[in-house]
């Protein structure tokens, strides 16, 4: 057996070991041993930001910390056979840096997969804010309270938006004070656009300052926000699209020529 397979059997070895302890939790362990053990996970849950990823990602009551917690221990533990069988291929010390480099990226891909989800969201959420906004101004040029402008815009189906709003809509409703509503909503959408918006109603609540021409500024400004970035993402699109005519057509129309000339070389040749 070669030292790197006798290195992976030795680790799943100790996987096997470590999923036998916490599987078993449940029948040998006793209370304050379960005790102790969700507090060591919470713990290190809290120490790696988990619970912001999972809010960030619109996951939070979906999943847990400790599934997450068991995942990145599982994708860690699972590329360790990988990381070995490869770490021999790599020459000199560059074998060490894929040996502990590829168990770490296991460990932080399931991070990596809720702040890319929690990036789409904002995305989606930033989307359909500015429309949003004009129906809040309505409603608060109405005169009714933010929490019932919310509520409406609350409803089912509409999105990401939609579900944020109506989080805070329930805190408001189980009486936690409206700027700490809008605070929970902040981090879990973060970013200044939220954040100004919060900010905008926060003003409006303390000071009486009109809310709806407020709100209306501030959708005008993510429209043209919007626009703006439409634009740059055209302007990085066009060289792009240049190196792929450059690369890819010019080359195949030339060929094409080229073949119509070597398939009628001896017409065209005949007269040398």
């Amino acid at each position: 057996m070669s030292p790197a397979s006798a290195l992976a059997a030795a680790a799943a070895l100790l996987g096997l070991a470590a999923a036998r302890e916490l599987l078993g939790a449940g029948g040998g362990m006793g209370l304050g041993r379960l005790a102790a053990l969700d507090r060591r996970a919470l713990s290190a849950a809290l120490r790696l930001g988990l619970p912001g990823r999972i809010a960030r990602a619109g996951l939070e009551g979906r999943v847990s910390l400790a599934a997450l917690l068991a995942a990145k221990l599982a994708a860690s533990l699972g590329s360790v056979p990988l990381a070995l069988s490869l770490a021999p291929l790599a020459p000199g010390r560059l074998s060490i840096l894929i040996a502990a480099g590829i168990p770490l990226a296991g460990f932080v891909a399931p991070d990596a997969i809720l702040e890319r989800r929690a990036r789409r969201r904002r995305a989606e959420i930033l989307a359909v804010l500015p429309d949003a906004l004009d129906r809040l101004a309505v409603s608060a040029a109405l005169g009714r309270p933010t929490a019932a402008g919310f509520e409406e815009l609350a409803g089912p189906g509409g999105g990401a938006l939609s579900e944020e709003l109506s989080v805070t809509v329930a805190e408001i409703s189980c009486g936690m004070p409206q700027g700490e509503a809008l605070g929970s909503l902040r981090r879990r959408v973060p970013g200044p656009e939220l954040a100004g918006i919060c900010a905008a109603i926060e003003r409006s609540r303390r000071f009486g300052s009109p809310l709806a021409e407020q709100l209306r500024r501030l959708a005008s400004a993510l429209r043209v926000d919007q626009r703006r970035r439409i634009e740059e993402r055209a302007a990085r699109a066009a060289p792009k699209i240049q190196l792929v005519v450059a690369l890819v057509l010019v080359p195949s129309v030339l060929l094409i020529i080229v073949a119509a000339v070597i398939a009628n070389a001896d017409t065209l040749f005949a007269g040398f």
